[in-house]
């Protein structure tokens, strides 16, 4: 089973390539527009969820192949099967490989959300998202970051706890899924500065499930150990 699962990722992130240069248009039902990048299944109403995962790539496929999806991926270690469908169902997904671009439009978002996704990038992939962002959000419009917060990784170091900080920050362990790595790591300085670089102002720590982005409630997760940043286009 774990070599399909190689199998099957390898082909999804080759169906993602193919389809680097592709651009969307954003049905008229979203209003206004919310992204929410490198979403896996962290989803909610309302949101246009983006990424290069199996689930996005199946979810416009007959309900069946649903099923076969998750058996072929890691989402039954956290969803039942129907509830697994229902996200799939019920949520409205663009598959794409975001090292490469954001399939939008210029100009056409209000808010760019993405959880515990840049640091799955390399750094230079991570600025290209940024930059990505910055385009795809309408003037004014509010992108909000969220990492593992690389501070907090060194204060479990200096705490003694070295085998956690490095497995739950550093080096992920998930089937040696490619995706599940984390290649980059952030604090608040060096987000800031990656931000800044993209082009944004008004560059703001928050609080958890705090800010000016919507459905916070439903969006935000991890508040000990993560770093949650807005920025302004």
């Amino acid at each position: 089973m774990r070599l399909l699962r190689r199998i099957v990722e390898t082909s999804t992130q080759l169906i993602g390539r193919l389809k680097r240069n592709q651009r969307k248009s954003i049905p008229s039902q979203f209003s206004p527009v919310k992204v929410n990048l490198g979403c896996g299944l962290a989803v909610t109403t309302g949101w246009v969820n983006i990424d290069g995962s199996l689930n996005a790539l199946v979810s416009t496929l007959p309900r069946p192949l649903h099923r076969l999806a998750y058996r072929l991926t890691g989402a039954s270690r956290y969803y039942s099967e129907d509830e697994y469908c229902r996200l799939l169902r019920d949520h409205y997904f663009i598959h794409h490989d975001l090292a490469h671009s954001i399939p939008l439009a210029d100009g056409v978002a209000d808010f760019v959300y993405s959880s515990h996704f840049l640091e799955h990038l390399f750094r230079k992939d991570g600025e290209k998202l940024l930059a990505e962002s910055f385009r795809v959000l309408k003037p004014g419009g509010t992108v909000r970051v969220v990492v593992p917060d690389l501070a907090y990784a060194l204060s479990l170091y200096s705490a003694g706890e070295k085998e956690k900080m490095l497995l739950d920050n550093f080096f992920v362990e998930d089937d040696d899924s490619y995706y599940a790595r984390h290649k980059y790591m952030y604090d608040f300085a060096m987000l800031e500065d990656a931000l800044t670089r993209a082009g944004f102002h008004d560059i703001r720590r928050c609080e958890f499930r705090k800010g000016h982005t919507p459905d916070l409630a439903d969006l935000d997760n991890r508040p000990d150990e993560s770093l949650f940043v807005e920025a302004t286009r």
